[in-house]
């Protein structure tokens, strides 16, 4: 499996928004500025978030991007699965065709193991374990 830089980035924005956003919606300027990321992939990147509703977005004055639910209430694993699809261990099913080997192969089990082993570990992982958070500044949202 591989995180690929549209996972990374994501999570990079997610936790920028936290550190940043105490609720008010944030330039997406100001988050590609702190991230060193491109707007144009920083904007396809947030429609995405948007979509699937992990963030709240809004145009024109004050516009901006933020957190739709405290940050301890997101998990590693549904930001990245927004952006990553399901995350795999093994290609042995490709886009849903069954493997002709599935009822003999010795190795399908451990693949499966370690797949859930990957999500448990990210679905532990709480979006609000990655905030640095300002002196003085105790709640993320």
């Amino acid at each position: 499996m591989r995180i690929s830089t549209r996972g990374r980035y994501a999570l990079r924005i997610m936790i920028d928004l936290a550190e940043h956003g105490g609720g008010e919606y944030i330039p997406l300027k100001d988050v590609v500025e702190r991230q060193e990321i491109s707007k144009k992939y920083a904007e396809s990147i947030m429609i995405e978030l948007s979509k699937s509703g992990l963030v709240d977005a809004t145009h024109g004055k004050g516009g901006g991007y933020r957190l739709k639910r405290p940050a301890d209430e997101y998990t590693v694993l549904e930001i990245l699965k927004v952006t990553e699809g399901e995350l795999t261990i093994v290609d042995c099913n490709p886009q849903g065709i069954a493997c002709p080997r599935a009822s003999t192969c010795r190795t399908t089990a451990l693949w499966q193991e370690l797949g859930a082993l990957v999500e448990g570990f990210l679905n532990d992982k709480k979006l609000s374990d990655y905030v640095q958070r300002e002196e003085g500044y105790d709640f993320v949202i």
